[in-house]
């Protein structure tokens, strides 16, 4: 069992594993008065590249708000339970609408969630640069 911070490039095997579990997620993201907006979505983490992927549709709140930092990104955090298993990613959050992109975040999520996502035209995916882990997983 892993507790609290981590080092971004180097999980524990055991966090890691927590992450490719099949588990609802939640992210938080700010509104623009600074108030949190928290919304249940599917995460997938890619320690590797150090990144997090949430598909999501560009006209959803979550996207918009993500969208308004711009290029430098905005901060946000995911993190999903499990009875006394914990886990949350900080980071910058991008929105990309690159269709390889947006197809790598679908194929990623057929993967974690065994599931195919349904089509979705206006599908954008929320990319997180993962800079902090804390958990205990």
């Amino acid at each position: 069992m892993t507790r609290n911070s981590m080092d971004p490039a180097a999980p524990a095997e055991s966090y890691a594993a927590f992450w490719r579990e099949r588990h609802l997620c939640t992210l938080t993201t700010l509104r623009p008065d600074g108030s949190p907006h928290v919304v249940p979505v599917g995460v997938t983490y890619d320690a590797g590249a150090g990144l997090a992927r949430v598909i999501t549709s560009g006209t959803s709140a979550k996207a918009r708000y993500v969208a308004a930092a711009g290029e430098v990104g905005a901060r946000v955090a995911v993190c999903q339970v499990d009875g006394r298993r914990w886990a949350t990613l900080e980071g910058r959050a991008r929105v990309r609408t690159e269709p390889e992109r947006v197809a790598e975040a679908e194929r990623r999520y057929a993967e974690r969630y065994q599931r195919t996502p349904r089509p979705n035209p206006a599908r954008v995916v929320i990319e997180i640069e993962v800079s902090r882990l804390l958990g205990n997983a």
